[in-house]
Order: structure tokens, then sequence, then C-alpha cells
């Protein structure tokens, strides 16, 4: 049974951090580039982060670049963000995505599946 499970979000000031985390099963892991991608209230879902299967390639948003990390650990079957800096516009739902791919890719068709996302919000 394929799940990609989210955890990590919660409620913080401007400024702090959060490390967010998505545990994957089924299917092997490291068939998959990953992303993150995040929707606020009202806006389209967005790409934040990707990372290859194999974890050498990432790629990030400009309005995250130098501030989040994404990163895997293909033995534990999970796949991480890092986030420093938080500013209140990083509020939103985060979602974890899986690709067929080497690969990942700024775009959500893309990604086939798609987990049930972990709500961070970031207080003024």
């Amino acid at each position: 049974q394929v799940q990609l499970v989210e955890s990590g979000g919660g409620l913080v000031q401007a400024g702090a951090s959060l490390r967010l985390s998505c545990a994957a099963s089924g299917p092997p892991f490291t068939n998959y580039a990953m992303g993150w991608f995040r929707q606020a209230p009202g806006k389209e879902r967005e790409f934040v982060a990707t990372i290859s299967r194999s974890g050498t390639t990432t790629d990030y948003a400009d309005s995250v670049k130098g501030r989040f990390t994404i990163s895997r650990d293909n033995a534990k079957n999970t796949v991480y963000l890092q986030m420093s800096s938080l500013k209140p516009e990083d509020t939103a739902v985060y979602f974890c995505a899986r690709r067929w791919a080497i690969d990942g890719s700024r775009s959500r068709r893309d990604y086939s599946y798609w987990g049930q996302g972990t709500q961070v919000t970031v207080s003024s």
C-alpha cells in the first residue's frame, strides 16, 4: 500500500525553524524523486523544493532558497524539509509528493502520489 505521511508542522513565531518529515511506504523509495509543495488559503498549490532519487540534485523556489533545505534518508524512506528564518508568508499546508523519475520537477502535474499535508503557521 502506497503511503506518504507528513509530520512536523506547527505554530511558530517568525524567525523560528521547523523540520518537516515525510515517511514513505509501498514501492521502493529510491525509485522516486520527491518534492515538497505548499498551499495557502485561497491560493494554488505551489512548488517549494525537490530532490532527486539519489539525493544529489536539489531545486528550490526562489522564495525559500537559502532558508529551506530538502534532504532524504533512503535507508529510512523519509524526505525532510528543514525550514529556517520562517516568515508569515510561509504559512500554508505543506505536502510531499513522489515522482517516478531520476530528478524532481517544479510542476505538480509531474507527481503521481501525494500525502495529506501538514499545517505550518508562522505568526508575526
